[in-house]
């Protein structure tokens, strides 16, 4: 009985048997490339989500304090370089995404389906990432939520693209490319390269001359530190550095208020650690300040209590952050005070911030005026 055919398609067996395509080459290894550059972005962009919504059964601890500084590195970089990847992938196969007819069987329609839903993923998913890197946000919606869910429609899409094409990528990337296409492979290898060196010492300090295309770079702002929100930007210009400014620490056995003097007067910790932000730059800085926890202790918090945070700042998703007690813990999680030997910039955060190791720049709280121990419930 022979197999039956649609018009314009080959049987499963006949197509499989058909000879590699240059143009299929070239697809195969631009979408392997692009894969790999999803997967890690996906895959970093899941730590920072759970660092800013951490789950309680996935606790996150300070060690390594660089950790945030890496993965939140290499998951802007991997977005960064998908985009000329992207852009050459649909260069290669733009012809055949308007091919006639449409749909030719089941596989065939799996596959046109995980098309549009990468395509359309992707382009929204590379888009406002750099836009976000670059703190431009001409849309009404949350741009954290949107891109978390997003992602999931991505690297779905992904998965079912690569199950449709598998065994064409298969004998694609066994198959040697024609001379004559290498050229278009090293030249979009090329691109991906630059854009590499020129953006990536953002966060990898050795490079940092050469970063001429990152938004943020380190050596620059106000004691050698970039700042994503000035204090006018804030809105705590005037109240940061008003000389009535207190601290609270609020806590089950009392509530203590403290000026910058008294502060300054108890044991300082003095720690080197970057400050790493969500648009891919980081810094390194010397640090200077009070351990969160014996500040807790004073109003009575003790191990395993969490600490909320409350900024001057007023109106945003970070106004307010949580520093859970596995980074309480830790005498390098600081209510700082001194940057680099000096008192902080207002910028900074003057009169007092949070520092803590591994832990994203958007909940290194600045301006603090309050800190709550919040014990946790207990389980039973």
């Amino acid at each position: 009985m022979s197999t039956p055919r649609v018009a314009g398609a080959l049987p499963v067996e006949d197509a499989a048997a058909q000879p590699v395509t240059a143009r299929e080459g070239l697809a195969s290894r631009l979408g392997a490339w692009v894969g790999a550059t999803f997967l890690v972005c996906f895959a970093t962009g899941l730590v920072s989500h759970e660092l800013q919504e951490p789950a309680t059964w996935l606790p996150w601890g300070p060690s390594p304090a660089w950790g945030y500084r890496v993965t939140q590195g290499l998951h802007v970089a991997s977005g960064t370089l998908a985009v000329p990847l992207l852009l050459a992938k649909l260069h290669v196969v733009f012809g055949q995404l308007f091919a006639w007819p449409p749909v030719r069987g089941l596989v065939h329609g799996l596959e046109r389906l995980s098309i549009a839903l990468l395509v359309a993923s992707s382009v929204f998913m590379l888009t406002t990432g750099l836009m976000n890197a670059a703190q431009w946000y001409p849309w009404g919606f949350g741009f954290r939520a949107a891109h978390y869910a997003v992602a999931w429609v991505a690297i779905g899409s992904l998965a079912l693209h690569v199950g449709a094409k598998l065994p064409v990528v298969r004998r694609a990337l066994g198959t040697p490319v024609p001379p004559d296409r290498r050229g278009f492979l090293v030249g979009v290898g090329t691109v991906v390269a630059g854009a590499a060196v020129l953006t990536v010492g953002q966060t990898v300090r050795p490079l940092a001359g050469l970063a001429v295309l990152a938004p943020r770079r380190p050596g620059t702002g106000p004691q050698g530190l970039p700042v994503n929100v000035t204090a006018v930007q804030a809105g705590v210009a005037d109240s940061a550095p008003d000389a009535a400014w207190r601290l609270t620490v609020a806590g089950p056995a009392r509530d203590v208020v403290l000026d910058r003097e008294d502060l300054t007067a108890m044991a300082q910790h003095t720690v080197e650690l970057p400050i790493a932000c969500v648009e891919g730059w980081s810094a390194q800085g010397r640090w200077s300040g009070v351990p969160v926890h014996a500040l807790a202790a004073l109003a009575g918090g003790g191990p395993g209590d969490d600490v909320r945070v409350v900024s001057l700042q007023r109106g945003t998703p970070y106004s307010t952050s949580v520093l859970p007690a596995e980074f309480l813990a830790s005498d390098d999680t600081l209510l700082a005070l001194q940057l680099g030997g000096s008192d902080l910039h207002v910028d900074h955060g003057f009169p007092a911030r949070i520092i803590a190791p591994d832990r994203p720049g958007v909940l290194q709280t600045k301006w603090v005026s309050r800190l709550e121990v919040v014990p946790r419930a207990d389980p039973a």
